[in-house]
């Protein structure tokens, strides 16, 4: 019996999804999709109509918004709170949660695999992943790729259950930047980080960079996290506890 896997366009990226357990079936896949394309709907910046867009208008006020909006809300205070104002989704009065959202969504997904019996899959959403069910001997292979070179993997990444992210300059030049500065990092090109679910992996990834020269170290200290970062000579930096490690 083979396995359901889907490839779909959302959240301004490509999903895709592959689950070893042949019990599934395609519409399980397919409910997972809709789930995102829910979040997208609710959380884009691209609509005016989104709930995100209404309250940076005040239209809507965040108690009056659907539960999930003051979820993600809460998390990127914290992060505003945790990172010393680096990370913060409101800026410029813009309201842009997409640094957390992403993630957020995507584990929300797997929570629709999870929940129809999912034990083995892997979730990928624009080359962030959420997976689950293999062992240490037998992991999932995650590789991080040159910042400058798409076609040469700097590392594998190897875990058998959790989430790995991937922030960096390389595909969509200075989207990311010091909220208190506007600056973009100088020090490092990407920060790769493995937690234990994707929402915290993404989110603490696209915060590390923001904050630049201390953003690896910061992300180390975070909790169930293990950190890769390549800096801006190319140099390969990982925290002592990066899983499964080989350079290609």
């Amino acid at each position: 019996m083979s396995v359901p896997t889907l490839v779909a366009p959302v959240m301004g990226t490509t999903v895709s999804i592959d689950v070893r357990d042949p019990t599934i079936g395609a519409d399980v896949l397919g409910e997972a999709v809709a789930v995102l394309r829910e979040h997208e709907a609710r959380f884009t910046t691209f609509q005016p109509d989104s709930e995100i867009r209404r309250i940076e208008r005040g239209e809507l006020s965040v108690e009056s918004a659907h539960p999930d909006v003051r979820e993600v809300l809460d998390a990127c205070r914290v992060l505003r709170a945790e990172s010393d104002g680096a990370f913060d989704a409101w800026r410029h009065d813009r309201l842009d949660p997409s640094g957390y959202v992403k993630g957020w969504a995507a584990e929300r997904a797997a929570d629709v695999l999870r929940a129809a019996g999912a034990s083995s899959f892997a979730l990928n959403i624009g080359g962030d992943i959420v997976c689950a069910g293999r062992s240490l001997e037998d992991p999932w292979r995650i590789g991080v790729r040159d910042p400058d070179d798409a076609a040469r993997i700097v590392l594998v990444v190897g875990i058998g259950a959790g989430a790995v992210a991937t922030s960096g300059l390389y595909e969509r030049g200075e989207h990311v930047v010091d909220a208190r500065t506007g600056a973009a990092p100088v020090t490092w090109r990407s920060i790769t980080v493995v937690a234990p679910d994707l929402a915290s992996a993404d989110a603490i990834a696209t915060t590390a960079l923001a904050m630049d020269d201390r953003g690896p170290s910061w992300a180390a200290t975070r909790y169930g996290c293990e950190v890769a970062a390549i800096d801006a000579t190319g140099r390969l930096w990982t925290s002592s506890g990066i899983p499964a490690v080989r350079l290609a």
